[in-house]
């Protein structure tokens, strides 16, 4: 199948080197606004570089594009790509406001292509273990969930991602990772309240969702860390809890609820291997539900309500009160 990239940042090069990789695409070019970065995208991967996206899809006839954008500019070359009858994978988050979102998801289906949003956090084979346990009952009933994402500042050498109406800050750009995962493991969210701290330098958030089924997840990102990158997921529940920390590598631990017998509890290590990074996991599936015509395990609405989600994270943090998901989706669309 083949495919191009469009935007030769991090998480273009990330795209172009996972269809690299992958046996049944075919990176047929790349494009980036800019001559030199494309050129340099180009070499790296074997392929011709473009400065105009229509030359790119008129030229090399891609199948498949992925919208490496920042989230501001997704709404147009989405739309671009979809009056030229080609599938997409865009990058989270889908768009900034609900309102693009809707449009875009709508506008793709009155095409007759395929739109996937690029949530990864669901491919990381630790994250897809977890999924899997939950689900199968490891730790009963799902009652507390908390997760951690935080990583330096990227508006230190992309100053785009400290304005807001652009990037969403920390909590669109960061933590919606972690809002569609939490999500998909307790499903539908009831109140949202958030906490944070902007500087300059830093981009703080802590928001609690209470979902519908009473489970309660607590979700912290930050921008600013001086640290390593870290990520951090533990979902309790009636009968253990399940942790996992991106310091110990790919170990999911498993801690089961004490035996009301002999009081003994248990912990067990279970690895996650992998032979390739998450991205290509998550291009492979999207790739392969075009080929098939298959639902994918991330939809376009899931994207959507990462975003609502999100929006309804900072309605919080600007007001000072928890947010009531019901009839929010009417009431609210910008980020800003």
């Amino acid at each position: 199948m083949k495919v191009a990239v469009i935007g030769c940042g991090i998480m273009g090069r990330t795209h172009a080197n996972a269809y690299n990789q992958l046996q049944d695409a075919e990176l047929v070019g790349v494009c980036d606004f800019v001559e030199e970065v494309a050129r340099k995208e180009a070499d790296t991967f074997n392929t011709t570089p473009y400065f105009s996206f229509e030359e790119m899809i008129k030229e090399a006839k891609p199948e498949v594009v992925s919208i490496c954008l920042p989230t501001h500019l997704h709404k147009e070359y989405v739309m671009k790509a979809a009056d030229l009858g080609v599938h997409v994978v865009c990058e989270k988050p889908i768009a900034p406001t609900l309102e693009e979102a809707r449009e875009m998801i709508s506008y793709c289906e009155a095409k007759g292509v395929r739109l996937f949003v690029a949530h990864v956090v669901r491919f990381f084979p630790s994250y897809k273990n977890i999924s899997n346990k939950v689900k199968d009952g490891a730790v009963g009933s799902v009652g507390v969930i908390h997760t951690k994402r935080i990583g330096s500042h990227p508006g230190a050498t992309k100053p785009w991602y400290k304005d807001v109406s652009k990037s969403g800050g920390v909590i669109m750009d960061l933590m919606i990772h972690d809002l569609d995962y939490v999500r998909s493991i307790a499903g539908d969210v009831k109140t949202v309240y958030a906490i944070g701290r902007t500087t300059d330098e830093i981009d703080y958030a802590l928001v609690t969702l209470r979902f519908e089924n009473g489970a309660i997840a607590n979700l912290e990102a930050f921008w600013g860390y001086p640290g390593a990158f870290t990520t951090a997921v533990e979902v309790s529940g009636n009968k253990g809890v399940i942790r996992f920390n991106s310091a110990d590598a790919a170990t999911v631990k498993v801690r089961k609820a004490a035996d009301p017998a002999t009081g003994a509890d248990a912990i067990a290590k279970d690895m996650s291997p992998h032979l390739h990074n998450p991205y290509y996991y998550e291009l492979e599936h999207f790739l392969n539900c075009i080929a098939t015509g298959q639902a994918s395990d991330v939809t376009a609405e899931d994207g959507y309500e990462a975003v609502k989600l999100s929006l309804a994270a900072l309605e919080s943090l600007r007001t000072g009160k928890a947010v009531s998901m019901n009839g929010f989706e009417a009431s609210e669309g910008r980020s800003n």
